[in-house]
This record gives C-alpha cells, structure tokens and sequence, in this order.
C-alpha cells in the first residue's frame, strides 16, 4: 500500500488576491479578494474529495449544505452522496465510486473510494491560483485501479467565480467505465436554485432553470441530451445569480450528456449512453488500459445574472479556444 502524503509545505499562503491555505489534513482552504469561496476535502474520512461549499463573488452559497450540514432548512437530505462539487462515476470494472458512502451498500461489486495520495503543489497569485493534487481510485481490496492527478485552478474576479477542472484518470489495470447514468462530473445545489418541483415543497422558494448550449430548458429538455454546457440559474436571497459547467471541446466524445436534475443535480457523463437514448441496444461503456490515460477539462462559472446576462456563451467560446 502506498503512502499517503500531504505534501502542504508546498502549499505558501500569501498576501495575495488567490490564496490556498491548509487546514490541518482533512481540508484546503480557497480564498478570493480577503473572501472565503471554498474548502476542498481531501481528509481519509471522505469516500472521494470534493469541494463545499462554493459562493458566488459576495457570498451566497450556491450549493446544497447536506451531508455537511444536516440543519439547514428546506434542504432535502436525499442522495447523501451529492457532496458539493466530485468527481467520480457509479461503475468502474463494476465498483461503485458514485454512491459510495458508509450509509450506502453500493451498486455491481460494492463500493470504491478516491484517497489522496499526494498534494503535488500550490502556487498562489493576484489574480489566480492552482492547485495540483494525485488520488487513488481503489476498490475493496485496497487494489488501486486508476490514479487521478487533478489541477484546479482558481480565478479572481469582481463578479464571477470561476474554477478550471484538468483531470486525468491513468489506468493500473485494464479499467471498464460502465454504461449508468450515474456519473460523473457533478454539483448539488442549493435549494434555491432547484426547479420548482410538482409537490409540497418548504421554504426557500425554488426559482431555478436550466438552460443547456442548444437554448432547451428544463429538466425534461436537457437531461440525457448531448450539449457543450449547462447552466443552473435563479435567486437566492432575492438576487439572480447562476453556475454554468462547461465541457471542454477536446474531452472525450464531446459534447458530453447531462444527468441532470430539477432537484438540483448538474452533471456531466459520457458513459450513461443506454440510459440518456433510452435504448437498451447502446453500450456506452469504455475501456482503457495501462498506458491509456483518460482526460477530461471543465469549466465552473459561478455568475450573476442569468444564463442569458452572464455572457455564458462568450465565456464558453474563450474557454474552448484554450489549449
């Protein structure tokens, strides 16, 4: 078994406008202008690292607070593996990485879980910051299947948060990515931001929308279809404010598929094939195998306004246009 070392000497806080601070082993600290935005959990009590909570440019948290937080009023407390912002998917070589928590049985084989191996480094600046860090996907066994080496990195602006996602997944084994819906590049909002839902729901109101590339709205219009980015729009605290995902154009089989949900799930997975068509003749699965690395970019866009006085598309035609 290899190691596990957190490597936070590295990682410097200075007086800067992106700062990347550790707190203690189980979580990293992200602060923007003198502001807290987010922490990323990394400690051995995770069953996969992921981000929590994440606030628009003045504050508003615009993710779900549970499993975190079990008090908050009129948060749902379904799905206790939607935690923040992850990474991960429901069916590697037949584990299960998505609902993976010690309340939750697993689907296939049983549950894996994402270890941190390593945080390579951290540098910090005026206008952005990023953060490199390397986990083991591993399955009952303590095998470790695939290493993930994660970049974030984190920029500065007056009045958008933005985060960019470069992940690459490296196959130990010969690894097969199962075709299921559940999966894999993900986010649960806030209450607020849900759609308004066809039941007795409580406070706070759900004012969300989701708008895909292809101008369709609505869960019934954007889930399991194919679009280069999605956004999540609506009020919190009476003021307009949204979080866009967007799929990088050099990611495999893009434009990716969207598992997401009026309840306030937005996700990306190009594996659910089967389920997104509903075709049970389609295979989406993948394999890979040593030597065949897997890589994916994102891009988070926390902005004010909607998906329509955002720049949203703006925004996508900059970030498809990186290298």
């Amino acid at each position: 078994m290899k190691k596990v070392v957190l490597a936070l000497s590295v990682i410097l806080p200075l007086a800067a406008q992106v700062k990347i601070t550790p707190q203690g082993k189980e979580k990293i600290s992200i602060e923007i202008d003198g502001k807290p935005f987010t922490d990323f959990y990394i400690g051995a009590d995770a069953p996969k690292p992921y981000l929590h909570p994440l606030r628009t440019a003045d504050g508003k948290i615009v993710t779900r607070g549970f499993p975190m937080q079990t008090d908050i009023p009129g948060e749902a407390h379904d799905h206790p593996h939607h935690r923040g912002l992850w990474f991960t998917h429901g069916d590697v070589n037949g584990y299960d990485f998505w609902a993976n928590e010690d309340s939750q049985k697993g689907a296939g084989k049983g549950k894996g879980k994402v270890v941190l191996e390593r945080v390579d480094k951290a540098t910090t600046g005026k206008k952005s910051a990023t953060l490199n860090a390397v986990f083991d996907w591993k399955i009952p066994t303590g095998e470790t299947i695939l290493v993930e080496t994660r970049k974030m990195t984190f920029y500065s602006d007056p009045q958008f948060r933005t985060i960019d996602f470069d992940i690459t997944l490296s196959p130990q084994v010969e690894v097969t990515f199962g075709d299921t819906k559940e999966g894999m590049f993900a986010i649960r909002l806030a209450s607020a931001l849900e759609e308004e839902q066809p039941k007795d729901i409580p406070l706070p109101k759900r004012t969300g929308k989701m708008t895909n590339a292809n101008n369709k709205t609505g869960e019934k219009n954007v889930w399991g279809k194919r679009s280069n980015w999605l956004d999540y729009s609506g009020q919190i605290d009476g003021a307009p404010v949204g979080i866009a995902v967007l799929d990088h154009p050099s990611n495999p089989r893009t434009p990716t598929y969207w598992h997401s949900r009026g309840y306030g799930l937005l996700a990306a997975n190009i594996f659910g094939v089967h389920d997104f068509e509903a075709d049970k003749s389609r295979d989406g699965s993948l394999t890979i195998r040593p030597g065949q690395p897997l890589r994916f970019r994102y891009r988070v866009v926390i902005h004010p306004g909607d998906v329509n006085t955002s720049g949203l598309r703006d925004i996508y035609t900059e970030y498809s246009n990186l290298k």
